[in-house]
């Protein structure tokens, strides 16, 4: 017999017991079948969470929105945000429910929400529900994110709704049971900032201390330790964004966690060939968010919250904007030491030497002249150590060998100047260089089989292969290969 809804194992999220203007309580929306599609066991393992629960009838009820667990009132957030520049003053959950939290294994806690649930206060006139594809999206490039060390929610479960949902067709219902730190973005803080709600933003400053930056509370400033703090986490997530050709696709500042992982996976994508002004999203028409824009755009948002912030800061403006200006020129120097680290290890590089950072520009320069794949260039460079000048596999990836034989000899040159770290320099490079990532035509054929046949076999293949990207596995070299012509995805959606 299944278990009743007081087993789910977890408690009504803490945001819960701020003032009532922070949310909206929702009811819930029952579809009409669910049914499950994946149950991520080691995260529920992690959240200290019964799988056997969640993978229950009763279980998937709570997944799909049909009840809640004993004693917890689902909640849709309120927020505001700049969206591709644009001030929007109110946003907020229009198709999510934050239904609860749970304590992961090392005493964090995690907030459980459902996304995709149905009509909330804030939908602004939509229908609150979420197609299959983008589901199937979230819970692949989110748990590949996971698997590669870069801080992001996570998908505890996806289930079909059983009922379709109206976009430019009908399409079957899903939602993803996505988990966070918390869902505090910068657009939260934007939302009291607009109403002149200090009352409020110093309420909700004082809650993201105490959730995410404790160590705050102790200096003399905390509400600007909260901001150096924001913003040394995101230059550390823009810069291992970088490192993997991610592309986020729409960072409005409603979509910047203040706990600094990466959230709201709709229009995102993972480059293949290189090129730094490579833009997926269907709604980028200017490039404002394009690959190599990422790291001036953090630095925009995080402006954004530190103007938020400026009555928190100090009494003088002129104090707190000199403040707030000094935090800001922060972000460089962060997300410099994980982004030139992280380019130096993806060379084999131990030392710091003043020509690895016009070497690796070399590399990117000549990539992209030859239009050639950022994760396999990286991959295949450990296997050509031994290679010598005009040998090798990495040198068939570029249009034009030459190119890459050119720099490949200031490359070897540059080895030799650290010969002593030979035998630890493979290992290292095929530890931060993926082989397997979400490649766009992969995702797409996982979503057009799961739509069009109801085939999830395809999905759970590849989950099952980007949960080791690192690793050598026989048999599914096919999930390297870069799209043929035909099919390339130029363009991605953010599925609302």
């Amino acid at each position: 017999m299944p278990s009743r809804p007081e087993a789910a194992g977890f408690f009504q999220a803490s945001y819960a017991t701020l003032p009532e203007r922070f949310f909206a309580r929702a009811d819930l929306a029952p579809v009409v079948a669910p049914k499950l599609i994946k149950l991520n066991r080691p995260l529920a393992a992690e959240l200290s969470l019964d799988a056997d629960f969640w993978g229950s009838d009763d279980g998937v009820a709570i997944l799909a929105g049909n009840v809640s667990p004993k004693d917890v009132q689902p909640l849709a957030l309120a927020y505001a945000g700049h969206q591709f520049g644009q001030f929007v003053p109110q946003l907020g959950d229009g198709r999510a429910l934050l239904i609860g939290e749970a304590f992961g294994r090392d005493g964090s806690r995690r907030e459980i929400q459902l996304k995709g649930s149905g009509r909330t206060r804030f939908s602004r006139g939509a229908d609150g529900r979420a197609a299959l594809g983008p589901v199937l999206r979230e819970y692949v490039v989110s748990e590949a994110m996971a698997a590669l060390g870069i801080p992001t929610t996570r998908a505890l479960a996806a289930v079909t709704t059983g009922e379709a949902v109206y976009r430019e067709q009908p399409q079957p219902g899903a939602i993803v049971a996505r988990v966070a730190a918390s869902h505090i973005r910068i657009g939260t803080f934007q939302y009291f900032a607009a109403r002149g709600d200090h009352e409020g933003l110093k309420t909700l400053a004082d809650y993201a201390i105490e959730r995410h930056y404790p160590d705050a509370a102790a200096k003399d400033n905390p509400y600007l330790a909260l901001l150096e703090n924001v913003i040394a986490a995101q230059a550390r997530l823009v810069a291992r964004w970088m490192l993997v050709g991610f592309i986020h696709g729409v960072m409005n500042t409603d979509n910047m966690s203040i706990s600094g992982e990466t959230i709201d996976y709709g229009p995102c994508a993972f480059m293949d060939s290189y090129h730094p002004g490579t833009v997926f999203s269907s709604i980028d028409a200017g490039g404002r968010y394009a690959y190599a824009n990422q790291p001036r755009i953090a630095v925009w948002n995080l402006a954004r919250l530190a103007e938020t912030l400026l009555p928190l800061l100090a009494g003088s403006e002129d104090v707190a904007v000199a403040a707030a200006e000094a935090a800001l020129k922060q972000f460089q120097t962060a997300y410099d030491g994980v982004f030139h680290t992280g380019l130096r290890r993806k060379l084999g590089l131990f030392a710091d030497y003043p020509e690895d950072l016009p070497l690796a520009g070399g590399l990117l320069e000549a990539m992209s002249a030859n239009e050639a794949d950022f994760t396999l260039v990286f991959r295949s460079l450990a296997g050509d150590l031994e290679a010598p000048a005009g040998e090798g596999t990495t040198r068939t990836l570029f249009t034009r060998s030459e190119d890459f034989d050119e720099w490949a000899r200031r490359w070897k040159e540059r080895l030799a100047r650290e010969p002593e770290h030979d035998a630890g320099r493979r290992a290292m490079m095929l530890s931060v260089n993926p082989k397997y990532i979400p490649r766009n035509h992969r995702v797409e054929e996982v979503i057009r089989a799961a739509v069009d046949r109801s085939d999830f076999s395809p999905f759970e293949e590849l989950v099952a292969v980007l949960a080791k990207p690192f690793d050598e596995q026989p048999g599914m070299e096919r999930y390297t290969n870069p799209p043929l012509p035909d099919e390339r995805v130029l363009r991605t959606f953010c599925g609302t």
